[in-house]
């Protein structure tokens, strides 16, 4: 779904130029292209969707495979991998010169922007092609045996929950009935009055719902109700933390062609060049973000080690807020400079353009906290789950969603109250980041320093 999710993004200008959108060449006509724009919508959220359904198994699993020594090292592993790829991501969308590589990838509704973004995807989908292969050959999957059916609902909460004193009544009051010394059980006509005997068909209906998609959801929901106390402030905590990422994540770019560089995409001539310009320095700075994220995914384990998971989650998020809250002053500067004339703002690498790519270099560091922390405290703190890690992790992945859905809706009419611009979405993150590193501080629980531990043995491979 992935592969075909970024092909259908990629030619969303093609698609939309066959479904009805103007006939006019792109390099001249300015207006919008509807049809371009619902298929790339589409596209994006499919992406979206595939790209959740392979985050929530894979951190499943990772914590399943991990011991109680290597949640934190496999984390940090898995983040240095994340790292690798979005540096070769970051790299291919930098570079501007795909449409000059392979020019039959430009067409009337696609030019040179276009593209290089259709090229860099299609390249991305021999990458994932490759690997998905190289994964399904040689990592075999041994399915588990089926479980003995259960009652769906709340019979299996996401932590074992003490329930001695009603067992302890549940056991005083019931009779044995019929069942004699030597062990058999014979049954009486009042006990066999309250057995129910399932016929094949209905115990097949059963095993088929806890087994089928729904009962995911099921689980997922009534897990929610039997969340340990001291999950509970990691979960907020981890909203809040989305909810300051997020704003970043969807209008980094945006911001770079239009605050730092005073760029337009809807104008003609320089402003449109600046705007194009900024984009690129703007993937640059990404891919900064990218080679700090992985180093800095090295040092987690004895960060966590010596600081303690809680102070070092807390951190992360006091950055975030400080490099959110200098948006600001960047921007402030930004156009102040370009009211010293345009042709200052053309090919000249001011301190201001400079001071930009350092912040997205910056972020990488409480970026690797983030992709990693959190899941060590999720499976630390559920490690004894009766419903497994996999529940936890679902439910932490509620966290991330939640808080992007309220983002990508309520951005754009946030911007707008205040004229535009990405500025007030940047301002409300830096807020929503301090928020959750004051919570992290007073609520997130103390975990042992000492399970902090480096890996028995791990690979790369």
């Amino acid at each position: 779904m992935i592969c075909f999710a970024v092909t259908v993004i990629g030619f969303s200008a093609d698609i939309g130029y066959l479904f009805g959108d103007t006939h006019e060449n792109c390099k001249t006509y300015q207006g919008t292209r509807p049809w371009a724009a619902v298929v790339f919508v589409i596209g994006f959220w499919m992406l979206d969707l595939a790209n959740n359904a392979v985050q929530g198994p894979a951190r499943a699993l990772l914590a399943d495979l991990s011991g109680p020594d290597q949640r934190d090292s496999s984390n940090a592993i898995f983040c240095s991998w994340i790292a690798v790829g979005n540096i070769l991501g970051f790299s291919a969308g930098a570079s501007g010169k795909w449409h000059r590589w392979f020019p039959f990838l430009t067409t009337k509704a696609c030019c040179e922007a276009c593209g290089n973004l259709k090229a860099a995807f299609l390249v991305a989908v021999v990458f994932l092609s490759i690997c998905t292969a190289i994964t399904i050959y040689f990592a075999p999957e041994i399915p588990l045996s089926p479980k003995s059916t259960q009652p769906a609902g709340d019979m299996a909460p996401l932590l074992h929950i003490q329930e001695n004193q009603s067992t302890d009544s549940k056991s005083h009051n019931m009779k044995p009935e019929g069942i004699y010394a030597d062990g058999y059980n014979v049954q009486s006509p009042t006990s066999n009055a309250s057995i129910v005997v399932q016929s094949p068909k209905m115990q097949d209906q059963h095993e088929s719902f806890n087994d089928g998609p729904g009962a995911v959801l099921v689980n997922l929901l009534t897990s929610m109700r039997h969340l340990p106390p001291a999950l509970k402030p990691v979960l907020l905590v981890m909203a809040l933390s989305w909810l300051s990422w997020f704003p970043f994540f969807l209008f980094d770019t945006d911001w770079m062609g239009r605050e730092v560089y005073q760029g337009d995409p809807k104008a003609n001539g320089i402003t449109a060049a600046n705007y194009h310009k900024g984009v690129q320095e703007g993937s640059f700075g990404l891919l900064l973000n990218s080679i700090v994220l992985g180093v800095s995914s090295l040092f987690i384990e004895p960060l966590c080690r010596w600081f303690g998971s809680k102070n070092v989650w807390a951190t992360s998020n006091f950055i975030v807020f400080a490099c959110m809250a200098s948006t600001t002053i960047i921007s402030a500067y930004a156009l102040s400079e370009h009211h010293r004339g345009i042709q200052y703002m053309i090919g000249n690498v001011s301190s201001v353009k400079a001071a930009a790519v350092v912040l997205f270099a910056l972020l990488g560091f409480p970026l690797a906290i983030t992709y990693s922390v959190p899941f060590s405290v999720t499976a630390e703190l559920t490690a004894d789950a009766g419903g497994g890690q996999g529940l936890a992790i679902g439910v932490l992945n509620l966290s991330i969603v939640v808080p992007q859905m309220i983002v990508a809706l309520g951005a754009g009419p946030w911007d707008a109250l205040f004229g535009g611009g990405n500025v007030p979405a940047f301002v409300l993150a830096s807020v929503f980041a301090l928020a959750a590193g004051i919570i992290a501080v007073t609520k997130l629980p103390h975990l042992s320093r000492t399970t902090y531990k480096p890996a028995v043995g791990h690979g790369f491979g």
